[in-house]
Parts: C-alpha cells; structure tokens; sequence
C-alpha cells in the first residue's frame, strides 16, 4: 500500500490538468515496445518511423520497458495551470530543455539504476554528460507529437476535458476527499491521505504542496505517481469510460443479431482485439469473446493472428448488412 499523506494546504492547492507530455510518452512507449492500446489499437506507421529520428529514439530509451518501473520525472513536467489559454505541450517541452543538469543526472543514471531491469546505454550515458540531453529529449518530444499525435490531441483532449467536468461536479456535489476517492479502484481516501493499492510499502509526504491530477487516455488503465521533480507533485489516473460508445450506432441490424453484436459488427471496421474491443464497448473480454464467435460462424467477422494477438474484422457481407440497416 502506497500512502499520499496530504494536508489543508495540499487540498486548497488540488486542481486538475492534462498532460499532453504523459499522453505523448505513453504513446510512444506503446510505438517502440510494437505494441497496441487497449482502446485505440496500432500506433501506427507515422507513429514508427518516428523512432528513425535520433531525438526520438533517444527519448524511447529513456522509457520503461518490460519490468522496467521508473520514467525519469523530467519527461513529463508538471502541466501549468490555465490549461483553457495555454499552450500547455509548449511549456512542457520548454521546462524539460530548462530541466537542471544534476536533477536529470540524478533520475537518468541514480533511478534507472534502481528502477531499470536493464543497464542505460553507453551512448545515452555520455549525452546526459555532455549536457545536451535536455535540448534533444525537448526535440524527440515536439517531433513525435507533431508527426504521431498532433492531429489526433482534439479528441483526446475532448475525453480528458469530460474527465475533468464530471470529477468537478463530484467536488461540488460530493466533497474533494470523496472524489479523490472515486478516481481508481485502487485508490482510497484516508481523511489526511490519498492510497493506492501497491504491491509495495511506502508513504509520500506531499503536505503543502500542489497537487495535479491528470486524467490519462493513452497510459489508461495505469495509475502513476510523480514525486521525484523538486516541487512538482502529479497522480495520474485513467479517464473515466474511454471507448464507451465511440462511433457505434449500430441502427436496426441489432434487432437482428442483438446490441452487443451490432455494436462489435460497427467498431470492427478496422481490426481489433478482444482486448481492444472490451474496452471500448465497455464489456467483459470473456462476453466480447462469446460475441465474436457467433459472429465469426456466421461469416460476419474474419480473424487472423498477429503475434500475440487475434485480430477480428468485418466482412464485406456484414459491411452491406450494416449500410442496409442504416438506410
């Protein structure tokens, strides 16, 4: 168990904000790991030939990878307040090239060490030394974000702004302890702190500090805490129903082949996973699974492996069935 003890100050000091950065690293992970959201599937081949520029392959090293448990902190500096009239990625990216060398020595070669299941790299090493680091992981991050994310940020930003509307009229109708304690299953108020469910001890000492709450889309379902910034103090926890009802209106083929299966036959345009496909109907894998067998028999979905994963799509024949339905 992993305790946040807060205080009165810490309390009139909470406020919520995104953070284009922890959304662009997080996307980026997912890219140089080839792996795929639960919610919005593939990075993509934009996102991929991103990591030929060496910014942005610098910055990937710098992420976890399996077993890995530490980011260093200065990737994702605390998003300012004001987030309405701000260009909130452009004071990240500024903050991270104005980051003080002994802190990104300190989190770069001390954390990785402790956190990292792998050595840093010899060339990674000597960057960080050399003073450079901060201007290039500015660079890989403004780089990335306008190849890979830029285009897609409004829709992004729509989930996070509706995020942050709901745990407003909590605080209004609720309380802020209450609503604290409403972000994540793993997560509890105590009265004088914030707890989350662990699988280690440990208590943070965020008594008169600000704290930031940064509703996350594309790191969703992970909670994270970041404490290791002088001064800066931010939790991030998943957005609430992300992919619930993206895009589906099904029409009348579900008074044929029922809701859920009308609902899978519209969000299997592109290919998905089960895991994919759970989450953005909001359903059990298992139930989903159960769906696309049927489907799958009655020659409405094909699905063909890719790697780990078993990827389902629609067929012409259900793609006809859903125009008609439609018309």
């Amino acid at each position: 168990m992993l305790s946040v003890r807060v205080d009165a100050d810490t309390m009139a000091r909470t406020r919520w904000a995104p953070s284009p950065a922890a959304e662009a690293l997080a996307w980026l992970r997912l890219t140089a790991a080839s792996r795929r959201h639960p919610v919005f599937g593939d990075p993509g081949p934009l996102a991929r030939a991103c990591l030929a520029h060496p910014d942005v392959a610098l910055l990937a090293d710098l992420l976890p990878r399996a077993g890995d448990t530490y980011t260093p902190d200065l990737l994702t500096p605390q998003p300012g307040a004001d987030g309405q009239g701000r260009d909130l990625l452009g004071e990240q990216i500024a903050q991270i090239e104005a980051a003080a060398q002994d802190a990104l020595e300190t989190q770069v070669f001390t954390y990785t060490r402790t956190h990292w299941n792998r050595p840093l790299l010899a060339t990674t090493r000597r960057i960080a030394e050399s003073g450079r680091m901060q201007r290039r992981l500015a660079n890989g991050l403004a780089r990335f974000w306008r190849d890979a994310l830029a285009e897609s940020w409004p829709e992004l930003r729509s989930i996070l702004d509706q995020d942050i509307a709901h745990r407003a009229t909590a605080i209004a109708t609720q309380g802020i302890g209450r609503a604290l304690g409403a972000l994540h299953p793993d997560m509890e108020w105590a009265g004088d702190a914030v707890t989350l469910a662990t699988s280690w001890e440990g208590e943070i000492d965020a008594t008169g500090r600000d704290l930031v709450l940064a509703p996350g889309v594309l790191n969703w379902p992970d909670v994270i805490v970041q404490v290791d910034t002088p001064g800066q103090f931010v939790l991030y926890y998943p957005a609430q129903r992300i992919g619930a009802g993206r895009g589906h209106r099904p029409g009348r083929i579900a008074q044929v082949v029922g809701d859920t299966r009308a609902v899978l036959l519209v969000d299997l345009e592109t290919p998905r996973s089960t895991t994919e496909l759970a989450a953005r109907i909001g359903c059990a894998p298992g139930n989903v699974s159960y769906h696309l067998g049927a489907l799958h028999r009655a020659r409405l979905v094909t699905k063909v492996r890719d790697g780990r994963y078993v990827l389902y799509q629609r067929t012409t024949h259900a793609a006809v069935l859903l125009e008609e339905a439609r018309n």
